[in-house]
Formats: C-alpha cells, structure tokens, sequence
C-alpha cells in the first residue's frame, strides 16, 4: 500500500460488477481507494455497486487492504448525458472535485455487418463509445478548474483485431474510444489534461460466466475458458486487477509525461499472428 493517487478525487463508472469476482471497475475503484483517493463509483445497478462498497468497507483490495482513500457509491446510466452530468455533479460536491475519470462501461453483443439489427448497432455504439465521449465531455470542465486532470479510457483488443468472435459493434466502438483519448489528449495536453487508454485482452472477470458462456460455449465455461488461454502466450487469464493496475499507473503522476496512448492489458495475445 502506498499514497500514488492521495489528495486526488475519481470517478469510475462501471464500478459494479454482474458477479462474484474482479471486473474492471469493481478493481479500479478499491485499487484506487486503496492508494488515497476519495472515489466516486458508479453503476446504475445498485446492488451491483453495494457489493463493491461492502467489498471496500471489508478492507478487501488488490493486493491487499484499503489504504487512505474512501469510497462512495452513485447509482446513474452513464449512456445518457443527463446521468453523466449528474455522476461529475456529485464528484465535485460530495468528494470537492475532479481530478481522475475511469470511462469503464462496455459489453458485447454477437453479429457482423449483415447479422446484428440496426438498433443493437446503436446501443452498442451508445454503451462503449459515446459513455466514453461523454464522461469526457462533463469531467473536462471539472478537471480545469482544478488546474489539470487524467482520463482513462477503457478499451478492448476487439478493437485492434479479431479475437475469436463477430462482434463488429462492439469492435468499431472501442476502436472509436482509442481514437476519442488520442484525439481529447492532444487538444487538452496544454490545459494539464492527460488522456489515455486502457486496452484489456481476454480477462477472467465476471463477465465470463454471467453472459459470455452462453452466448459463444452453448453454457459451457470449461470449453470457453480453454479456448481463450489458448489465445495468450502467457498461458493465463488476468482479471479485473490486472486492468486497474494499468488505470492506476495512468491516473498518477508516475505518468505525467504520459498522454494519447495505450497499454495493451492481454498476456501478448495481441502480438501473436494466430
């Protein structure tokens, strides 16, 4: 446990979780906590993001207990401008301002181009990409009036390459969120307004079993789980804490000299050609 992030305000959407386990936000959100921050975390899935609180309130964290920072929750729909307005509103009142954004929200949906209906096309697009155009949207003038501010975008390596499945919204999207941080990072770089992306690969986070099981393995885990390993050098599945260390490490100031551009998150699956 160290201070990297005390005396910081943050906001993680996405801080709930569908499951038992570490998702993306739920980790960012205590790992955060963990190392001084006062954290608002949002889910429009309250009970979601009680578990979280009650995670935090527990001193369970990644890689060990809760450290200086705090947490609180805020249940919102951070698809929707309105709810994004309102989560950036309670940071800066409740917490005293904004200084870290966590764009965590995003799920696929199975289609290519002449399979997925228009309106899926849409949500997908509403949920992965403009959550992210959002957020950054009301942080940004949060994070002037405090002198400068991280964002970091969560992405995904469908964005970067086929990873086994036709998913094409959901691919077009993250690789749209890469080109919001680059393109947000360059215009804001001379406010102190750093921007960058997370790109998870193929985690073992709750996700797996509350939804992508059934969707590709017919319900079968086992079969689906051995299918991803096979796709990562490393031979393992990472999880949720894997992707906060990264958020971590781009929300601090180890990173000051360090905007528009990404941290792949996968085990090298990337890398490889098959």
């Amino acid at each position: 446990m160290s201070d990297r992030l005390a005396g910081k305000v943050a906001l993680v959407t996405g801080a709930g979780s569908v499951g038992p386990g570490w998702g993306n936000g739920r980790a960012t959100a205590v790992a955060f906590a963990r190392e001084g921050a006062r954290v608002l975390a949002v889910d429009r899935d309250a009970d979601a993001l009680e578990e979280t609180l009650t995670l935090v309130g527990e001193g369970a964290g990644v890689g060990g207990g809760v450290g200086g920072g705090e947490v609180q929750g805020h249940v919102g729909d951070v698809t929707v401008a309105a709810g994004v307005a309102a989560a950036v509103e309670a940071a800066v009142e409740r917490l005293g301002g904004l200084d870290v954004l966590v764009n965590n929200v995003g799920g696929s949906r199975h289609g290519g181009a002449a399979e997925l209906d228009e309106q899926a096309w849409r949500t997908q697009l509403d949920v992965n990409l403009s959550s992210a155009y959002l957020g950054c949207r009301y942080a940004i003038p949060a994070m002037r009036e405090r002198g400068g501010g991280a964002i970091v975008n969560i992405a995904s390596t469908s964005g970067l390459r086929w990873t086994g499945s036709p998913q094409v919204a959901y691919a077009a999207a993250k690789a749209g969120v890469v080109s919001l941080s680059r393109v947000t990072a360059v215009q804001y770089a001379p406010e102190g307004i750093r921007v960058n992306t997370v790109i998870p690969g193929q985690l073992h986070t709750p996700l797996v079993e509350a939804r992508l099981a059934g969707q590709r393995a017919g319900g079968d885990l086992g079969s689906l789980l051995e299918q991803r390993v096979a796709r990562i050098p490393l031979g393992f599945m990472g999880d949720g804490r894997d992707t906060a260390a990264a958020a971590l490490f781009l929300a601090s100031d180890e990173a000051r000299f360090v905007t528009g551009t990404e941290i792949v998150v996968d085990g090298g699956m990337t890398a490889r050609c098959d």
